[in-house]
């Protein structure tokens, strides 16, 4: 009977992280290790809800699970009671947990950033381009993007390397525009730029209350309109505290792009998944297990072709 020993193992596995979100939080944790041991797709969640006369979207409990919200309101303190019984957890478990501080300490701040804090960068990143009197595309069409992100012995990001193939869109383009975007917390005046392959560093601005950093990336010859062209840089980071995901973000439809994430042998998360958004204000979705590798201690994602929007990795730690 292997599947059913298979079954029984992963329920196994369910419950012990159920407890232990339970025991330890925070709150969004142990709502999701409860919705992913009972098995109820969101859509079941909100209909048991409408059984006990709560009205709550999906939408909303997605956002409970991911922690880009909390329950305050005394509707969603309701709905929260409710959950305990539909998701069959001790009386007062998942409530006691919102008792907590709403500030959550470095370890438990939830990974997503918020929508105000995206549009924020956005809007640098603007000033910084123009500063730099940059177009955003630069003249270029991305045609593949593989990057390698590294995670630390504290959990941190340490870094990133990315190798980039590019077609020109119009002639006399020699430059690249690097854009990074710090974990809350970090330090952009300490992170290093590193020139790997075909290029070498021009002018770097970095914007604080952000994390944003923007590098030119300097070619050795001039692109004509049709030319295409590699070039591979780094990041050096390191500067911030513990990391739970990395994302990228794509305006207009591209080629194929690769993210994967390596982690130090000696910290390594319990749980990978990747995700996607339509845009920074939407919920995310796609949602999907990442295996970690035993050899190499990473995991991926491919993108065959890039859509508009935000697609990343995101992981917990034990």
């Amino acid at each position: 009977m292997p599947h059913a020993t298979q079954h029984a193992d992963v329920a196994a596995v369910a419950t012990a992280e159920l407890d232990s979100a339970l025991r330890g939080g925070p709150f969004h944790v142990a709502l999701r290790a409860a919705i992913a041991a009972r098995g109820l797709p969101l859509q079941r969640v909100q209909h048991h809800l409408s059984r006990y006369g709560v009205k709550v979207g999906v939408t909303s409990l997605s956002y409970w699970q991911q922690g880009a919200r909390r329950p305050q309101r005394p509707e969603s303190l309701r709905a929260v009671r409710a959950l305990e019984e539909i998701l069959q957890l001790p009386e007062e478990s998942l409530i006691r947990l919102l008792a907590e501080p709403d500030e959550p300490t470095c370890d438990q701040r939830p990974a997503a950033r918020t929508y105000r804090s995206l549009v924020a960068a956005s809007g640098v990143l603007d000033r910084l381009l123009a500063e730099l009197n940059l177009p955003p595309d630069g003249g270029l069409h991305t045609l593949g993007h593989h990057e390698r992100v590294r995670i630390g012995a504290h959990r941190e990001l340490a870094g990133r390397e990315s190798h980039h193939i590019v077609r020109a869109h119009k002639n006399g383009v020699d430059r690249f525009v690097a854009v990074h975007h710090g974990d809350p917390g970090c330090v952009p005046e300490r992170m290093r730029v590193h020139a790997l392959e075909n290029c070498r560093t021009g002018r770097v601005r970095v914007h604080h209350e952000t994390g944003v950093l923007v590098a030119e990336l300097l070619f050795d010859t001039r692109l004509r309109a049709g030319d295409t062209f590699l070039f591979r840089y780094g990041v050096d980071d390191g500067t911030a505290g513990v990391c739970r995901e990395f994302v990228r973000g794509f305006g207009p439809a591209g080629g194929q792009y690769a993210l994967q994430v390596c982690f130090d042998e000696q910290v390594l998360p319990t749980r990978c998944h990747r995700f996607a958004q339509h845009s920074a204000a939407a919920p995310r979705s796609g949602r999907q297990e990442l295996h970690l590798s035993g050899l190499h201690h990473s995991v991926h994602l491919v993108e065959p072709r890039v859509r508009t929007g935000i697609v990343g990795i995101g992981w917990d730690w034990e």
